[in-house]
């Protein structure tokens, strides 16, 4: 009979104590109008995976496209904003 082992890295790498730190959630809670944002337009292209998109599905995807860029663009200013040193633009 053969012994399953395992790696010990492995198996410790999600223990409870491995949590992420508040820099990792504040940076999740940054971008989360971005993940949204990309969920709805993945939720817009898979309506369509199994029949001929209609108008409707199109029009469905080009505004889930054009929300998705507008929440990475703001993403980006604010970064930027942020980053910036003194104010300055």
């Amino acid at each position: 009979m053969s012994h399953i082992v395992t790696v010990q890295d492995a198996v410790t790498a999600f223990a409870d104590f491995m949590e992420p730190t508040n820099a990792e959630l504040d940076a999740i809670e940054r971008e989360m109008p971005v993940i949204l944002a990309d969920v709805d337009l993945l939720d817009a292209h898979i309506v369509t995976l199994d029949r001929t998109p209609t108008e409707l599905d199109a029009r469905r995807i080009r505004r889930a496209r054009r929300r998705a860029l507008a929440a990475r663009v703001a993403l980006v200013n604010r970064t930027a904003d942020a980053s910036l040193p003194g104010g300055a633009a």
